[in-house]
């Protein structure tokens, strides 16, 4: 008998069908946001938190180890629900942003999804760019404008932020336009 060798092509082709099962997953339960947090101990007493999420039943948790495996970045954190589901939550979540500039966005830039979700991606990839370039998170015309962003990704209403009388009040200009 003799010994199978796995090739360096088998690996290849392992690697492509997990690529597109990752995107595939993403497409149907991932999602890309940028949530706005009062924190009184910043400055602007506003925090800014891109993420890039996946979120499953128990059952699935699994799925979710392979793709935290596959990024070598992020958490899974659990959501114990009191609804009317019958298993908890889990989220597979990557907010650093060193590891969504240098793993997530450069993995969904080179394989792209395919459903609405696409354009929802580029916004937020952008707004993520923008906040390491530019530093837009550190003034509140900057958060504002991030606020405007995130209500683009996945066809959000208009985020509480934005109508928040504490953002209203620090406004230099209370309706300028961003």
């Amino acid at each position: 008998m003799g010994s199978k060798k796995v090739t360096s092509a088998d690996n290849q082709q392992e690697r492509l069908k997990t690529i597109g099962w990752i995107v595939g997953f993403t497409d149907g339960d991932g999602c890309f946001c940028i949530s706005i947090n009062k924190n009184h101990r910043l400055k602007l007493g506003w925090q800014v938190v891109p993420e890039f999420v996946i979120t499953q039943g128990e059952k699935s948790l699994e799925s979710l180890k392979l793709v935290k495996k596959f990024f070598k970045c992020g958490r899974i954190f659990i959501n114990r629900r009191h609804d009317n589901h019958k298993e908890d939550l889990h989220r597979y979540c990557v907010r650093s942003i060193a590891d969504l500039e240098e793993k997530i966005i450069p993995f969904f830039e080179k394989n792209q999804l395919k459903t609405y979700k696409r354009k929802s991606f580029e916004t937020w990839s952008k707004a993520v760019k923008l906040m390491i370039n530019k530093r837009l998170h550190l003034s509140m015309k900057g958060i504002r404008k991030l606020a405007e962003m995130s209500a683009e990704i996945n066809q959000q209403k208009r985020p509480k932020f934005l109508e928040s009388s504490e953002t209203i009040r620090r406004s230099p200009a209370k309706r300028d336009k961003i």
